[in-house]
């Protein structure tokens, strides 16, 4: 899996660019902006299986910081129970061996739509219970699209970027210069960080840019031209293989490398090195020239939730815009809710700043629909890359 002079939409011009709605216009437009995220920590399984009082989610490490899990606590005497996952892979992974059961909300990502309702694992929301009117009608619309036969089996929660981050203490950059192909310069050998699949693909919409490969996107349409393009790429990541200190597939490991692991460089998410950013380590986090990688996470309903009336209590809370500036502050991530740009914190607006500059903004780049033979192909090159 992140301009100067950004601004906001208001609810209404919200409303007036949903009309327009391309997914990647509007993950342009409509943005609430995020802050850093906190780990509350993996529960006992067996926790899961409980069902008075409390409301057990499975959700990305840090996604629930400790300020939002007390005032939600305190605000309605719910108990959280939280399991962490790094990847939607492990996500979709746990949720089978469990059949559904287990969880009340988890939280997948929009693009694996697709892998989801093959496994027909999750419930459906009673709409007339989701205040739709607080949420941004933008990443509402992009919910719409993980639902199948016109029902919605999925909320907007936070979205968020993956670009580059580094040490200032180490390197330098620019926007306008800043590319993927960054982290493969001869002085970044043996200090680059990234996840296997997420560094691959910068790697093919690097070599898009230069003219070495066709648009990255047309390995989507087919296997033909996934493997096409992914033989290209895997080679090139192949060769170099020796740049890649750390892989990570979580926040936590994130922040470790570029705090303790020699990571001069990497591709990661906008969170972890915004909070860091923000706590003045020497990190900073920058769209490339390519356009950051652009992602929308949710909630969704197992098909074995228990806790129903604890799921709508963590809905309408969730959705207000008190609640969206805290999660952005808390986070680095981006807030989904009408208004919460009235609640972000003067650090969490500089750290945005400096990571969307100029048309940064207008370069976002969002993770087409992943069918399940693209997600099985993409594994196969990953695994080649990770072995090598």
């Amino acid at each position: 899996m992140k301009p100067t002079n950004r601004t906001m939409l208001s609810s209404a011009k919200t409303q007036e660019a949903a009309k327009k709605f391309t997914r990647r216009t509007i993950l342009k437009r409509s943005l609430a902006v995020g802050g850093t995220f906190a780990a509350t920590g993996p529960w006992i399984v067996q926790d899961a299986f409980s069902s008075s009082g409390s409301l057990n989610i499975m959700i990305w490490s840090d996604y629930l910081p400790e300020k939002f899990v007390n005032k939600f606590q305190n605000s309605t005497g719910i108990k959280i129970r939280h399991t962490s996952f790094g990847s939607n892979e492990e996500l979709i992974n746990k949720i089978k061996a469990t059949k559904g059961r287990g969880y009340d909300l988890v939280s997948p990502t929009n693009d694996r739509s697709g892998l989801w309702k093959d496994l027909e694992l999750l419930s459906l929301f009673d709409m007339n219970r989701v205040p739709t009117d607080k949420i941004l009608a933008s990443m509402l619309k992009i919910s719409s699209e993980f639902s199948w036969d016109s029902v919605q089996r999925h909320l907007p929660y936070l979205w968020g970027t993956e670009a580059m981050a580094w040490r200032t203490d180490m390197w330098e950059s620019e926007y306008g210069k800043l590319s993927y192909g960054d982290l493969w310069t001869p002085e970044a050998k043996g200090r680059v960080m990234g996840r296997p699949h997420s560094m691959m693909s910068g790697i093919g919409r690097y070599l898009e840019r230069i003219g070495e490969l066709p648009p990255f996107i047309e390995a989507y349409e087919n296997e033909d031209k996934m493997r096409a393009i992914w033989s290209v790429i895997t080679a090139f990541a192949i060769e170099h293989k020796p740049w890649v200190k750390l892989f990570w597939n979580d926040a936590e490991t994130q922040e470790n490398g570029l705090l303790y692991n020699a990571v001069m460089i990497g591709q990661t998410w906008d969170g972890p090195p915004l909070r860091l950013q923000k706590a003045g380590k020497p990190v900073q986090f920058m769209a490339p020239v390519e356009g950051a990688f652009t992602w929308l996470d949710g909630l969704s309903i197992p098909v074995g939730a228990k806790n129903i009336d604890a799921i709508y209590e963590f809905i309408n809370f969730i959705y207000t815009p008190e609640t969206g500036g805290l999660l952005a502050n808390e986070t680095g991530y981006n807030s989904v809710c009408v208004g919460a740009e009235q609640h972000l914190s003067v650090e969490q607006k500089k750290a945005f700043a400096s990571a969307y500059p100029g048309d940064a903004l207008e370069r976002l780049w969002a993770w087409p629909t992943t069918p399940q033979w693209y997600s099985n192909l993409r594994q196969e090159y990953s695994d080649r890359f990770i072995v090598a």
